[in-house]
């Protein structure tokens, strides 16, 4: 099987869905034997031939100022489009619903091969914060809306993902596939705790909260600081480590040095080393996760990799499958919550081991489990269009995708920029994409 990843996100720019396909296409290559290419926006200067399978990045623009550190990649820059054709996919599988999606149609139009999308992120909350404007933002999810349901099967993370899917406008189908952790069950060994922790003030005998993460005050850091001033001002005493880097990462800390907390917050910075990683989550007695934004929570998984319990807020996305005192715990979304919870469990270091190792045990799943399924589902979907059961799905999908041939009549000045490389099979895909964005903006000022 021949298999076409793409993401918006890849290395160096590290998230939990540049971290999914990367899992996605070491195990489909090391334990699969698929072959398989990943397409994503280029970054200035990055070497992307050290990998164990292809990785063909295309144009792309810094959009620094909307999303830190994140580039935009032109799914029109024919030349490197071309190279991805090239492959001639069996499966092509796209991970954001931006550029990767129209990529991914553009590429169905010259392969024929199926397009599966994943659905991982609140992309309403991410718009509303990048862009003021509501039109803008009506715009932009109507395009994403369009660009997702004209993928072939539609899958979310978490069923509170899928939950969201539905609230942006999109009306079709989806099953739920879930992702893995690429850390191995177990505590890392006590000699490499004590040597990654032996910098930092923590005293023996009192709690240790963890939290891993882009540091962004949408995944809850504020109620985390408000909490710990409480229980501070309670006569509690602990230690709170955040390990990773963000745009916050000045107004927490500002946060937490009002709060009079400088003495018991711990800033590591961003850890790339997935070993560290492990130890710091070994060395935690509590993670704690207030985050209602994340649509599927995979530190919370590498958490009870290590037999660490979660600390989750009830009926969040992330909480999906975790049972309150049996395999983590659940409460309200209140500073006042979280601090009556750590005041009411304390040091109690033997619930708290309890707890985690039923996370460990009831709610792991590794990225080898979690591939090995999707690769599985792979194959129905190709069978599923050599039946022609999606022809049908496409047809429906809305009346704003356009007819192969009008489309690349109306856009044909367009297409006639390109560079030579795409005169033929992508031009037809290509002009059906222009025209596509065209009719929903022009739906978006007629409303």
């Amino acid at each position: 099987m021949k298999i076409c990843l793409l993401n918006d996100s890849y290395p160096p720019m590290i998230d939990g869905v540049a971290n999914t396909v990367l899992n996605y296409a070491r195990v489909l290559t090391e334990i699969e034997k698929q072959e398989v290419v990943v397409g994503t926006p280029r970054y200035p200067g990055v070497d992307y031939r050290n990998y164990p399978y292809r990785v063909i990045p295309y144009q792309s623009f810094n959009i620094s100022s909307l999303v830190y550190g994140y580039r935009a990649g032109n799914p029109l820059a024919m030349k490197d489009v071309g190279k991805l054709a090239d492959f001639m996919p069996d499966i092509i599988h796209t991970h954001c619903p931006v550029s990767s999606t129209v990529i991914a149609r553009i590429l169905r139009g010259e392969s024929g091969a199926p397009v599966i999308f994943t659905y991982h992120t609140k992309f309403d909350q991410d718009i509303a914060r990048a862009v003021s404007s509501q039109l803008l933002q009506k715009g932009s999810l109507k395009f994403l809306v369009s660009n997702i349901s004209a993928a072939d099967e539609v899958w979310v993370v978490s069923r509170g993902a899928g939950e969201n899917l539905r609230s942006i406008g999109y009306q079709g189908d989806y099953r739920v596939v879930e992702n893995g952790v690429d850390f191995d069950k177990g505590r890392k060994e006590e000699a490499f705790v004590r040597e990654t922790v032996k910098d930092y003030d923590l005293p023996a005998g009192v709690p240790v909260y963890l939290f891993v993460g882009r540091i962004m005050k949408y995944k809850g850091l504020p109620l985390i600081i408000k909490a710990l001033a409480r229980l501070k001002a309670a006569g509690q005493d602990f230690r709170m480590v955040f390990v990773g880097g963000g745009v916050d990462m000045a107004v927490i800390k500002a946060l937490a040095e009002q709060a009079g907390l400088s003495g018991k917050v711990i800033f590591t910075g961003p850890v790339r080393d997935r070993e560290v990683l492990r130890a710091w989550n070994t060395r935690a007695d509590l993670f704690l996760f207030p985050s209602t934004y994340d649509t599927n929570g995979i530190v919370v998984r590498e958490a009870a990799a290590c037999g660490l319990a979660s600390v989750l807020i009830k009926d969040s996305c992330a909480a999906e499958g975790v049972t309150d005192g049996r395999n983590g715990f659940l409460i309200d979304e209140t500073p006042e919550a979280m601090c009556a919870f750590l005041q009411r469990l304390g040091s109690d270091t033997e619930t708290m081991k309890a707890v985690g190792q039923h996370a460990m045990d009831e709610i792991y799943i590794s990225w080898e489990d979690s591939v090995r399924h999707a690769y599985d589902l792979y194959q129905e979907v190709i069978e599923n269009k050599q039946r022609g059961v999606y022809d049908q799905r496409i047809r429906s999908v809305s009346d704003r995708l356009v007819d192969i041939v009008s489309g690349l009549e109306r856009a044909d000045s367009a297409i006639r920029r390109m560079e030579e490389r795409a005169i033929s099979g992508l031009k037809v895909a290509g002009g059906q994409v222009i025209d596509d964005i065209q009719e929903i903006w022009r739906d978006t000022w007629t409303d």
